[in-house]
Protein backbone atom coordinates (compact mmCIF):
# COMPACT_ATOMS: atom_id res chain seq x y z
CA UNK A 1 0.00 0.00 0.00
CA UNK A 2 1.07 3.81 -0.88
CA UNK A 3 1.12 6.23 2.34
CA UNK A 4 -0.04 9.94 2.54
CA UNK A 5 0.28 12.17 5.58
CA UNK A 6 -0.31 15.94 6.00
CA UNK A 7 2.96 17.47 5.93
CA UNK A 8 2.08 20.09 8.41
CA UNK A 9 1.02 17.49 11.21
CA UNK A 10 4.46 15.40 9.86
CA UNK A 11 6.39 18.48 11.77
CA UNK A 12 4.28 19.04 14.23
CA UNK A 13 4.36 15.22 14.77
CA UNK A 14 8.32 15.62 14.82
CA UNK A 15 8.82 18.24 17.70
CA UNK A 16 6.30 17.00 19.70
CA UNK A 17 6.92 12.69 19.44
CA UNK A 18 10.28 12.88 18.06
CA UNK A 19 9.27 10.79 15.01
CA UNK A 20 8.33 11.33 11.31
CA UNK A 21 5.56 9.79 9.86
CA UNK A 22 8.55 8.89 6.78
CA UNK A 23 10.22 7.17 9.94
CA UNK A 24 6.92 5.69 11.10
CA UNK A 25 5.51 4.45 7.85
CA UNK A 26 8.69 1.44 7.79
CA UNK A 27 6.81 0.26 11.46
CA UNK A 28 4.09 -1.29 8.64
CA UNK A 29 6.84 -3.68 7.93
CA UNK A 30 7.44 -5.01 11.25
CA UNK A 31 6.18 -8.59 10.79
CA UNK A 32 5.04 -8.59 14.67
CA UNK A 33 3.63 -6.09 14.47
CA UNK A 34 -0.35 -5.48 15.58
CA UNK A 35 -3.00 -3.29 14.22
CA UNK A 36 -5.66 -2.26 17.09
CA UNK A 37 -9.31 -0.70 16.20
CA UNK A 38 -9.42 3.22 17.43
CA UNK A 39 -12.69 3.05 19.21
CA UNK A 40 -12.41 6.75 20.58
CA UNK A 41 -11.85 8.11 17.11
CA UNK A 42 -14.03 6.23 15.00
CA UNK A 43 -16.86 8.71 14.66
CA UNK A 44 -16.90 9.56 11.03
CA UNK A 45 -14.28 7.23 9.52
CA UNK A 46 -12.30 3.77 10.82
CA UNK A 47 -8.96 4.82 12.67
CA UNK A 48 -6.43 2.54 13.27
CA UNK A 49 -2.91 1.99 15.83
CA UNK A 50 -0.49 -0.02 14.21
CA UNK A 51 2.15 -0.96 17.13
CA UNK A 52 5.67 -2.25 16.02
CA UNK A 53 9.53 -1.67 15.70
CA UNK A 54 11.02 1.34 13.79
CA UNK A 55 14.07 0.46 11.66
CA UNK A 56 16.40 1.60 15.12
CA UNK A 57 14.05 -0.99 16.88
CA UNK A 58 12.32 1.16 19.27
CA UNK A 59 8.91 0.52 19.53
CA UNK A 60 6.17 3.24 18.73
CA UNK A 61 2.67 3.58 17.67
CA UNK A 62 1.24 4.98 14.59
CA UNK A 63 -2.33 5.96 14.28
CA UNK A 64 -4.02 6.14 10.70
CA UNK A 65 -7.14 5.34 9.06
CA UNK A 66 -7.32 3.94 4.94
CA UNK A 67 -8.47 5.97 2.18
CA UNK A 68 -8.63 5.27 -1.15
CA UNK A 69 -6.26 2.28 -0.60
CA UNK A 70 -4.17 4.52 0.76
CA UNK A 71 -2.64 4.51 4.56
CA UNK A 72 -2.83 8.15 5.69
CA UNK A 73 -0.62 8.32 8.69
CA UNK A 74 -2.38 10.90 11.21
CA UNK A 75 -0.10 10.62 14.15
CA UNK A 76 2.95 8.46 15.98
CA UNK A 77 4.63 8.62 18.87
CA UNK A 78 6.49 6.05 21.24
CA UNK A 79 3.74 5.62 23.84
CA UNK A 80 4.13 3.50 26.70
CA UNK A 81 0.57 1.75 26.08
CA UNK A 82 1.19 0.71 22.79
CA UNK A 83 4.82 -0.52 23.96
CA UNK A 84 2.91 -2.79 26.76
CA UNK A 85 0.06 -4.18 24.17
CA UNK A 86 3.04 -5.56 21.58
CA UNK A 87 5.54 -6.97 23.99
CA UNK A 88 2.30 -8.89 25.33
CA UNK A 89 1.66 -9.95 22.16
Amino acid sequence: MDFEWHEGKNSLNIAKHGISFHEAKHIFSDSNRVIVLDKKHSASEKRYFCIGKTRSGEIATVRFTIRKSHIRIIGAGYWREGKKIYEQR
